[in-house]
């Protein structure tokens, strides 16, 4: 139970902070092992119910604009939205077969933490552009390339899904806040499909008590955390998150 409320609350987190959600699911056990403290992997059956709970939260938090896209037939800017979150997201399916190499870069902490570093120095980067004001009504098809492209990235376990997404936005001129708008939009179908795919893979017995627990705790925290980024954006840009990621990847680098 402890296990999958942690899990939880790190699923939640780091699916939409800009530090890298599949990155921590393997960097922090690294940590606390070092600690003495052994905690387990999520169970298949876990993963999928912790994706359903981000998925639920993005879901909540976007709904006026998920209610804008179901229109689509009638109204030109929902249009748009949607044909734009369906060429971003292509490039992350192309990726797919990759999924045997991605497991076995995850086998080590280092890589992923020498991961987390290059997601550091990318936000760096990428706090610097957020200066834009387009919205993403006024968004193209080169739009949608470069932020799916940039998404894509983050297949590899530490590099981050939203930092990417976000910085590829701001490079293309979007407002911060339009630009995490897209990044977060275009997680839904990401987010279910890696629910899926866990749920594709199920076997065995499942114990309710911890998928419970973790979708609560998954929901709540993944709905602050975009509240969380959304403020962080409008103040301060992208530069805390650059800052945590080059430390905790330089320390996981040098310790794990």
């Amino acid at each position: 139970m402890l296990d999958a409320i942690i899990w939880g609350l790190v699923q939640g987190l780091t699916e939409f902070l800009p530090i890298s959600s599949s990155g921590h699911l393997v960097l922090v056990p690294a940590f606390l092992s070092k600690l003495g403290w052994s905690v387990s992997q999520p169970s298949l059956a876990v993963s999928a119910v912790l994706h359903l709970g981000t998925l639920i939260a993005v879901i909540v938090y976007y709904r006026k604009d998920l209610v804008l896209i179901a229109r689509a037939r009638t109204n030109p800017d929902a249009r748009r939205i949607l044909g734009l979150l369906a060429l971003g997201t292509v490039p992350a399916l192309v990726g797919l077969p990759l999924r045997d190499s991605i497991d076995a870069f995850e086998d080590s902490a280092r890589n992923v933490a020498a991961a987390l570093v290059v997601t550091g120095i990318i936000l760096a980067v990428g706090s610097r552009l957020l200066t834009g004001t387009r919205r993403l009504e006024s968004g193209t098809w080169r739009d949608a390339a470069v932020v799916g492209l940039f998404q894509a990235l983050a297949l590899v376990p530490g590099i981050s899904r939203s930092g990417m997404t976000i910085t590829a936005g701001g490079g293309r001129r979007f407002d911060a806040a339009e630009a995490a708008r897209f990044s977060f939009l275009l997680a839904i179908p990401t987010i279910a499909g890696g629910g899926l795919l866990s749920l594709l893979d199920l076997s065995g017995q499942i114990a309710a008590g911890p998928m419970i627990a973790g979708f609560i705790v998954s929901t709540l925290s993944g709905y602050a955390a975009i509240a969380l980024l959304l403020r962080t954006l409008r103040r301060v840009g992208l530069g805390p998150f650059a800052a945590y990621c080059l430390v905790v990847g330089a320390v996981g680098f040098v310790v794990l």
